[in-house]
């Protein structure tokens, strides 16, 4: 499904403003090695916003930081992995705490994850 032009410019911008465990996690994961699956960015499906995304394994993976567990977030998760379920993509979910702690194991299981 194609993105909205507004949720195209809205991952437009966040590319430019990641949190710091996306940054850390998009370290690891940008580089074109061969035999290495490739990775999007913040990259814009229907009207939601993938933190990353590997389309040859129709992965995404999502960053969750604590306000993923305040208030309407946990629904709002739930509705938007459900969306990209029905898409026929593979949602992975890290919590920001992981990421930052051990961004190397992360990046690691996300790429066994992509490869299969």
């Amino acid at each position: 499904m194609r993105a909205a032009k507004v949720t195209v410019a809205k991952a437009k911008k966040l590319r430019s403003e990641m949190t710091p465990p996306e940054a850390l996690l998009w370290i690891r994961l940008r580089h074109r090695t061969p035999g290495y699956p490739t990775f999007r960015r913040q990259h814009p499906v229907g009207p939601y916003i993938l933190d990353f995304y590997c389309s040859s394994a129709k992965l995404a993976i999502e960053i969750d930081g604590q306000s993923h567990g305040m208030g309407d977030h946990p629904m709002r998760d739930v509705r938007r992995e459900q969306y990209l379920v029905d898409l026929g993509l593979r949602v992975l979910r890290y919590q920001a705490s992981d990421v930052t702690k051990d961004p190397n194991g992360v990046a690691q299981a996300i790429f066994d994850a992509a490869r299969g």
